[in-house]
């Protein structure tokens, strides 16, 4: 099974919104926000990082 964890860190309160376009995301008081992905593969034996940070 492969896992994409995507968080999303912001400069200012939690609070966001979806735009119209049902894809965009931003922060409902304008402050700075960055997203990144890491893929997880989970195997048998233990979790594989597939991303590089």
């Amino acid at each position: 099974m492969t896992l994409a964890i995507e968080p999303m860190v912001i400069a200012g309160k939690p609070d966001i919104c979806e735009l119209d376009d049902g894809w965009t995301i931003v922060t409902e008081d304008g402050s700075l926000s960055a997203h990144y992905e890491n893929t997880i593969l989970v195997t048998e034996n233990e979790p594989k990082v597939l991303t590089i940070l």
